[in-house]
């Protein structure tokens, strides 16, 4: 066991503090704007890796900062994509139903052919 660092702490704290925002906007905004799923891979993966470190080298309990903050950047992920469905779902929506209201008229989209 080694001894714990309290500057290692307070960075996991500090960046742990954000995302419990994050997560909540995303899921009540149901929306991905001004999100990077690429941005939250690559945080994942940086909080695997400090998991996997403090597991084979350097155990201690700050190894459950490294897991709380890699789990809520992976529910953030999970929204990411629930947002993504959803939005891909309503222009789909919002297509057929233009689609739709433009065969019902009988009416070609587009300009007249006699206009000046």
């Amino acid at each position: 066991m080694s001894v714990l660092s309290p500057l290692e702490i307070i960075m996991l704290l500090c960046f742990g503090a954000a995302w419990p925002f994050s997560i909540w906007k995303s899921y009540t905004s149901r929306s991905n704007a001004g999100k990077s799923f690429w941005f939250l891979l690559v945080i994942f993966i940086g909080y695997v890796a400090g998991t996997l470190h403090k597991l084979f080298y350097s155990f201690d309990a700050v190894i459950w900062l490294y897991v709380l903050n890699g789990a809520m950047v992976f529910v953030d992920m999970l929204l990411y994509a629930r947002n993504a469905a959803i939005v891909r779902s309503s222009c789909v929506t919002t297509i057929s139903s233009h689609h739709v209201k433009a065969r019902a008229g009988g009416k070609k989209m587009g300009r007249a052919k006699n206009s000046v």
